[in-house]
């Protein structure tokens, strides 16, 4: 997970730069990353003031003295979704690996307020009708 990582130190604590600090100390010098995903601009949630400002504490410095540079911006959701789910259906892709709970539609509530809260078990929840 991007933004929403927990952190090495302490899993417990999530540290929404965790990833891009990993990326950084990654990549070759010169080199580039791609961080697609969402990073918000705001997060009422978020575990630390800069968080909930959508302001992240990353090593820029050391981004800076590797020469890296990096692309970002958002999933193109709607390009991809119906060929997703036909590859899906078709048996072609396999995305039950990443599902971490399976509700009925009149739980869609419930479980979006545990997703919500970030409660163990509601990362990616498939809802059947």
């Amino acid at each position: 997970m991007g933004y929403q990582a927990h952190g090495v130190e302490d899993p417990e604590r999530e540290e929404p730069a965790a990833v891009l600090n990993s990326l950084i100390q990654t990549v070759r010098p010169t080199g580039a990353m791609g961080v697609p995903g969402l990073y918000v601009p705001a997060d009422p949630g978020g575990p630390d003031e800069n968080a909930k400002r959508g302001r992240l504490l990353f090593d820029i410095g050391k981004m800076f003295e590797k020469g890296l540079r990096m692309g970002t911006g958002q999933c193109h959701v709607k390009r991809y979704n119906r060929q997703l789910r036909d590859m899906i259906t078709a048996g072609r892709a396999t995305p039950s690996f990443v599902v971490t709970n399976e509700v009925s539609l009149d739980q869609a509530p419930m479980a979006y307020e545990k997703f919500d809260k970030h409660e163990e078990g509601y990362t990616k929840v498939v809802l059947h009708p």
